[in-house]
């Protein structure tokens, strides 16, 4: 008798339109084989974050871009840490 595939999962692989397509004429009921009971969740709680307009000269924006690349990350995200690192010393 041949072996059988690895557990191939009876779901298609979807990267479309298709996958609502699909849903719409399956259940989940339907794959209930193929389901992995799961003992623990956890839910991470997302702070909503507002957006924050910031004005630099040039010559400063182009050194905060500069310390950035250096540490791999954007702008943006220099900018917002070295604020929440004031204003914890602030504290």
């Amino acid at each position: 008798m041949p072996e059988q595939q690895e557990n191939k999962s009876r779901i298609p692989d979807f990267k479309t339109i298709e996958e609502a397509e699909f849903w719409d004429t399956h259940d989940s009921t339907e794959f209930e084989d193929e389901f992995t009971e799961v003992d623990d969740v956890q839910f991470v709680m997302k702070t909503h974050k507002k957006p924050l307009t910031l004005r630099l000269e040039e010559q400063s924006l182009n050194e905060l871009r500069k310390i950035a690349r250096e540490k791999g990350i954007g702008p943006s995200t220099l900018a917002r840490m070295w604020i929440l690192e004031r204003l914890r010393a602030q504290r």
